[in-house]
């Protein structure tokens, strides 16, 4: 039965969920950081029950400005907050009774994949890290997807959250900007990855009453300087694993990401799997989980 739990970071308390593993004891343990429209309930939820199963105590939480977690305005997306996020549920973790502080992991779930990278680079308490359709915020929103984007896209939208920064500071709300378009149709007009987002997210698959449809405008400029993987070479020697679908759009970026780590690391894909197919489809999600499982118990093993 998981647990609510809440914790600090930097300053603000964020909202979680503790999942414990079938049999008892102090052991091994998992933290799980959702995508950035995502909640705690959604598929880092899902990943965390499931690796309960299989033996680790995971933890899952609301990312600051997030769903139940503290910060104001809500919905800000702010990458370094988010980095911070993961260092303080590891410290949360090692506090626990039942955990082993010296076997914790963590996964970063899409736009988590690449805020994990910076967390475990430079925080060793993390031995072992893993991504699923991991991404570079500050890429996609730079160069578009694909890096098809047009430069001017970028600076309209710097533009435009500059302004929106000057408007908070004169007393008015947070403006804020749509993530999935209104209806099907819209949606399947933008393409599959699109669609693929807009139906997880926005039907009864996946939808959350609090997993808003909208960011805060001002986010962008802290995105768009925002580097996922430059340190991922500081991983080394502890293990990295990231796993992407063969028909995801994004996988470019994980091949790239790992083409920049050092050894040990592994690049596992799942055949025929889109982006969010990884999120929730029975068709590709045990496989998933099986190869999490076995590389998490593979180095947290207690010897590292």
């Amino acid at each position: 039965m998981r647990t609510d739990v809440a914790f600090p970071s930097a300053g603000l308390t964020l909202a979680g969920h503790l999942y414990p593993p079938d049999a008892g004891g102090r052991g091994p343990a998992v933290v799980v950081s959702h995508p950035m429209s995502g909640v705690k309930e959604q598929t880092a939820g899902s990943y965390a029950e499931r690796l309960a199963r299989a033996g680790f105590v995971t933890l899952t939480f609301d990312a600051a400005y997030q769903g139940e977690s503290e910060g104001e305005p809500h919905l800000l997306e702010d990458p370094s907050h988010r980095v911070e996020d993961i260092k303080a549920a590891v410290t949360f973790l090692s506090l626990r009774d039942e955990v082993d502080g010296d076997r914790i992991g963590a996964l970063g779930i899409c736009a988590s994949g690449g805020y994990l990278i910076p967390a475990a680079a430079t925080d060793h308490r993390i031995k072992a890290v893993a991504t699923v359709s991991a991404v570079d915020t500050g890429s996609l929103f730079r160069d578009g997807l694909g890096r098809t984007q047009d430069p001017r896209i970028l600076q309209g939208m710097l533009d435009a959250a500059g302004a929106a920064r000057t408007e908070e500071a004169q007393g008015k709300p947070a403006r804020l900007q749509q993530i999935h378009p209104d209806g099907e149709a819209p949606a399947k007009a933008l393409g599959q990855h699109i669609y693929d987002g807009w139906e997880y997210y926005r039907t009864p698959r996946a939808q959350h009453p609090r997993s808003a449809n909208h960011f805060v405008l001002r986010s962008i400029d802290l995105i768009a300087q925002f580097n996922a993987f430059d340190l991922i070479h500081l991983i080394a020697p502890r293990p990295l694993l990231m796993i992407a679908g063969t028909a995801a759009a994004t996988a470019y970026l994980t091949r790239e990401a790992i083409e920049q780590a050092r050894e040990p690391n592994e690049l596992f894909w799942i055949d025929g799997a889109t982006h969010v197919d990884l999120y929730d489809k029975e068709e590709y999600l045990p496989t998933a989980v099986t190869k999490l499982a076995d590389f998490f118990r593979s180095h947290l093993d207690g010897t590292t």
